[in-house]
């Protein structure tokens, strides 16, 4: 079968590979759309620590199945949703239900060969009905799903004045879905391109050269009730907890390789609330999906690019160089 392969930084083919083998338990997915994720350019740039290549990427997927092997509730063309997240099922956080932080995680397409191929085997398990949505839309779900997650963390109020720092596709996401829980958002970037996108979404967003002019201070006042930063950047993480209030909660969605550091008096002066947020569970693809079908969450303004399968060694390069306007890039078989 046809897959994309990243054999090496900056060297992405189509090669031809031998089919997935199917075990017990697992079913067997004809791929239908690939959504490229910031960790997707990552791999491609050669700037993800600890991968090792050649890798085929790929983990926002949707498709449908093609051979069930007997597990329940699936039948050959079902459309499905994929939960790229394999987790151990028996550590301390898999038996609480915390399946997105297994001790032992590991994301297709990551940690071993992903979606970015015509067919995938994956546990049934992993697999959820993209029942109402459209196959576009559903390989959208896994990149929602961590926003949505974030925002179920956090415990937000209805009414509460939210803070989102970083509006990529995983900020955007936080915003939709605290928008949804009923949070008053505004929006934080530095580029120009994303701030424009934002607004055009309809959120209130600021440049990072505006946080000390007279409308953003109005609108942060003493403080947000809830912050969540979505940036990957550690000066953007270091400082966002100074636009929490007193008893405020802060949220980590971004990560990356480095020390936060923060100021303890500060900390504790605010009895903060700080909350790290990984992934996402079965509960969140749920509410994504059924977010979606309610029409609450613009699908068709963030599927901003697309492509064909055997462009992707030409769109996926001149993409990592040249993202203005670029929200979520799909993958089309």
């Amino acid at each position: 079968m046809k897959a994309i392969s990243c054999a090496a930084p900056g060297e992405l083919a189509l090669v031809d590979i031998p089919a997935p083998q199917n075990q017990p338990g697992w079913v067997r997915v004809r791929i239908r759309h690939i959504g490229i994720c910031g960790t997707d350019y990552h791999i491609f740039e050669g700037t993800h620590p600890f991968l090792e290549y050649p890798r085929i990427m790929g983990h926002e997927l949707s498709g449908t199945v093609v051979d069930a092997n007997g597990a329940a509730g699936f039948a050959a063309g079902d459309p499905v949703v994929i939960n790229p997240y394999l987790n151990c099922g028996h550590c301390p956080a898999c038996l609480e239900g915390k399946t997105n932080c297994c001790e032992t995680l590991k994301v297709i397409g990551v940690h071993s060969d992903g979606g970015m191929a015509e067919e995938i085997v994956m546990p049934a398990g992993n697999l959820y009905p993209a029942t109402g949505i459209s196959l576009r839309d559903a390989a959208m779900v896994e990149f929602l799903a961590i926003g949505a997650h974030a925002v179920r963390r956090s415990e937000l109020k209805s009414g509460a004045r939210t803070l989102v720092v970083g509006s990529g596709p995983i900020g955007l996401g936080v915003a939709f879905f605290a928008k949804i829980a009923g949070g008053d958002v505004t929006v934080v970037d530095a580029a120009p391109d994303k701030l424009a996108a934002t607004r055009a979404l309809g959120f209130a967003a600021f440049g990072v050269d505006e946080l000390e002019g007279d409308a953003f201070k109005a609108v942060k006042r003493s403080g947000f009730d809830a912050v969540f930063d979505a940036t990957g950047s550690i000066r953007a993480m270091n400082a966002s907890l100074f636009h929490c209030r007193s008893g405020a909660s802060y949220t980590l969605v971004g990560v990356i390789k480095g020390d936060l550091v923060w100021p303890d008096p500060e900390v504790h002066r605010r009895e903060l609330t700080i909350r790290a947020s990984r992934n996402a569970t079965r509960q969140d693809f749920d509410h994504v999906m059924d977010s979606i079908r309610k029409g609450l969450v613009p699908t068709d303004k963030l599927a901003t690019h697309s492509t064909s399968f055997d462009r992707v060694p030409v769109d996926m390069p001149h993409w990592t160089h040249h993202r203005e306007g670029l929200i979520k890039a799909i993958i089309n078989l």
